[in-house]
């Protein structure tokens, strides 16, 4: 069955291990100063100098990023949606809205712009004083994040970390989600952007609603126009939304990969959808194992998110069973990925029922409990009281309307003389990038940590150094004909797909190219040289992964519903590129 869906939610949200990574020293790469030079003389002119630049989203990417550019002397101003700093790791008791099913259109999938009357003057005010609906309008504004309160980090402490604000000895490795939080926002307060701040370089409670092309008298474009909303509430539980425009120069997106939920098209779903809404819940909505006390839960999904749940509630549910896909049809595999879905199913406790993919939802009866659920493998299932979705998240970015293009599905591709190239399709993967950063046609519009398979914790320095340095001219990009150039030859190598935004043992190969690119550039136009991983990283990275899996040498005794072909016999060692891809594969 193919489905549309994005990378599962994983447990550190955007982690990963820097495996089989060296110390690298400014000087050890084989770019030389006349390769620096060569790449100038040919490199991308940009139409105007950058100075000002928004950020969008408070993150570790987006923090990271402003970072960087203050560094260099931008003027950086950061929109952030929630209340506090953090993106993802802000946990609260909250429950997001449900899931839509089917899913939303791409382009809205996160939400709903909310513009000004037409014609209005700005800044334009409008208050609210119907409590429930404000409610509902705070929580749809801010989104309330994808974790769960007993969620900890599946990865150690020390490979998960700023490294210029590296953890207080003796933090646990395996990491509560509300100590991430809280060292987030002590980098936040670091560098004057918490919320108890007040600082001018940063709005909460604002989110960006539209980005546009902003043009001089005789069209042509100088600069983005950002159309913004903040919502707070007022005395009396009231609402105030005050919308504005800001202009300029360069604008990130560094609002995450997990604001728009997926659910996969299986038969039937839809009708169970509306009859059943309260016994559909995606995983972005689970906050506590209680809530399902006596249930019986059907988890579609055994990746990250999808065992540690299973895990959670199974003291507490009556029965699990975890529906498993094969991660890839021998039909059409795939190089970039392996068979790891193994080394997940080792960690879902014995008392969970390991079961097939779901074939389809047979029509509803009088209750969910008395409906059926069809498997591959011809078994039904009945009596169940909720179904978990740990399916993963769609790409979208509603605020850049204009480059979402869903006639193109999951693999077609615009015309190159098309005037706008897209960046969403199906939000499987984002496209029309330069090393997954610069909007090729207008590199002045950048993005940071949208892979997924990657240590969003270090890989956002190396991207938003990227982006400092070449919007400041110490780097450069390659002119438009060769970045297209190039980013076709990925596209034939990989193909569009979940698979083309996933780095994964890749991960160490970007930095490594990062690294060499900038450090080159740093020793001939200044700016700051930056450090690759150091090898004691690795020997964790290895222990930790023994820790979770068991012993990678071991042979995997497991039999995975549908795929007995691909798992019948593990006994190859696992290399670290190998546990690198069990961390960030998306399977369900």
């Amino acid at each position: 069955m193919k489905t549309l869906h994005s990378s599962t939610f994983l447990l550190l949200i955007s982690t990963a291990l820097p495996l089989v990574l060296s110390t690298q020293t400014p000087f050890q790469h084989s770019s030389t100063d006349t390769d620096e030079e060569a790449r100038s003389r040919e490199a991308y002119r940009f139409e105007w100098p950058v100075k000002r630049v928004a950020v969008i989203g408070a993150g570790v990417a987006g923090m990271t990023t402003y970072r960087e550019l203050r560094r260099d002397g931008f003027d950086v101003h950061i929109f952030e949606r929630d209340f506090l700093p953090g993106g993802n790791w802000h946990y609260t008791d909250e429950i997001p809205a449900d899931a839509p099913v089917p899913n939303a259109p791409i382009a809205v999938a996160d939400f709903e712009p909310s513009l000004p009357p037409h014609g209005v003057d700005l800044p334009y005010i409008e208050e609210y004083d119907n409590r429930t609906l404000c409610a509902l309008h705070r929580r749809e504004h801010r989104a309330p994040k994808p974790i769960w309160y007993g969620l900890t980090t599946n990865v150690p402490a020390p490979l998960q970390q700023i490294r210029e604000f590296p953890w207080p000895d003796g933090t646990e490795w395996s990491t509560p989600q509300d100590k991430v939080c809280r060292y987030l926002r002590a980098f936040a307060s670091w560098h004057n952007i918490n919320t108890n701040d007040d600082s001018s370089d940063i709005s909460y409670n604002t989110r960006v609603e539209l980005i546009e092309k902003r043009l001089d008298a005789d069209g042509n474009q100088i600069g983005w126009t950002l159309t913004t909303k903040e919502l707070v509430q007022i005395e009396g539980g009231f609402n105030r939304a005050t919308w504005n425009k800001r202009a300029f120069d360069g604008v990130v997106i560094a609002s995450g990969r997990y604001n728009a939920p997926n659910v996969p098209p299986i038969a039937g779903l839809a009708e169970w959808g509306k009859v059943f809404p309260d016994g559909l819940i995606h995983s972005r909505q689970y906050r506590q194992p209680e809530m399902f006390a006596g249930r019986k839960v059907v988890v579609i999904g055994a990746a990250a998110s999808g065992s540690q749940i299973s895990r959670e509630i199974s003291p507490y549910a009556d029965k699990i069973y975890q529906s498993v896909r094969p991660e890839y049809s021998m039909e059409n595999p795939h190089p970039t990925q392996r068979p790891t879905i193994a080394d997940w199913v080792r960690t879902i406790p014995q008392n969970v029922s390991i079961v097939a993919e779901i074939k389809r939802f047979h029509s509803p009866g009088s209750t969910i409990q008395q409906s059926a659920i069809e498997l591959v493998d011809g078994t039904i299932l009945t009596g169940i009281d909720h179904i978990l979705f740990s399916t993963g998240y769609l790409y979208t970015y509603p605020f850049l309307p204009e480059y979402h293009d869903p006639s193109l599905g999951r693999t077609g591709e615009a015309p190159e003389d098309a005037p706008v190239k897209p960046i969403i399709t199906d939000g499987s993967h984002i496209r029309s990038l330069h090393l997954d950063t610069f909007y090729i046609d207008n590199p002045t519009l950048a993005f940071v940590n949208a892979n997924v398979g990657i240590s969003a914790f270090t890989y956002a320095e190396f991207q938003a150094l990227a982006i400092s340095m070449v919007w400041s001219g110490k780097a450069h990009l390659p002119e438009r004909d060769e970045m297209w150039r190039l980013y076709r030859e990925r596209v034939k190598e990989i193909g569009y797909g979940k698979h083309f935004s996933f780095l994964g043992k890749r991960f160490g190969q970007m930095v490594r190219y990062f690294q060499g690119w900038l450090n080159a550039a740093a020793a001939k136009s200044g700016g700051r040289q930056i450090n690759g991983f150091p090898f004691v990283d690795s020997e964790i990275a290895s222990l930790w992964n023994r820790a979770l899996f068991g012993d990678p040498w071991l042979v995997r005794n497991i039999t995975i519903p549908g795929a007995e072909h691909i798992y019948a016999s593990m006994v190859e060692p696992k290399d670290d590129a190998y546990m690198q891809d069990v961390l960030y594969n998306d399977i369900w």
